[in-house]
């Protein structure tokens, strides 16, 4: 009775550790969070141009964890034809604010302005609020945008 006691425990040792393996790889593989950008180092993956910008960078994450960075907002929004939007988890950009911080695009509101150039020439900032965008634009030329917004300004481009 004891050796059967001690195989059903080594059986039940035997069983946990893979188990155990995959879902630690399962939990951890499908991370749904940007990724750090290196900035000098990473590139664009629309353009293919090194990311220095760091007031308007961005990134779009899929549903299974794939991180694409972006030199620029427009890039991403340009970019948008080449994935299925029911697999993306998250559109990112950065707050031109607070350069550090990526914000969702999609509550965004987006600037376009001339005095305030972006990697691509399309003059196009993210700000987290309309108040901050409007603080931001302050007394330069410029108009607001929403997410939707801004993809329909970028196609009539």
């Amino acid at each position: 009775m004891e050796k059967e006691k001690k195989i059903k425990q080594n059986d039940m040792r035997n069983l946990i550790t893979p188990f155990s393996l995959l879902l630690i790889f399962t939990l951890t593989s499908c991370n749904l969070q940007a990724n750090k950008i290196h900035y000098g180092e990473d590139g664009c993956h629309f353009c293919s141009m090194t990311i220095v910008d760091q007031q308007h960078a961005a990134q779009l994450v899929t549903q299974k964890g794939k991180v694409y960075k972006f030199d620029a907002a427009e890039c991403m929004i340009n970019s948008l034809s080449d994935f299925d939007e029911d697999t993306v988890a998250q559109f990112l950009v950065t707050d031109y604010a607070n350069p550090t911080v990526l914000i969702d695009a999609t509550t965004a509101t987006f600037i376009v302005s001339p005095e305030i150039p972006s990697p691509m020439r399309a003059n196009l900032s993210a700000s987290k609020s309309k108040e901050s965008a409007i603080a931001i634009l302050g007394a330069k030329k410029g108009e607001l945008y929403s997410w939707e917004e801004i993809q329909h300004y970028l196609k009539n481009q």
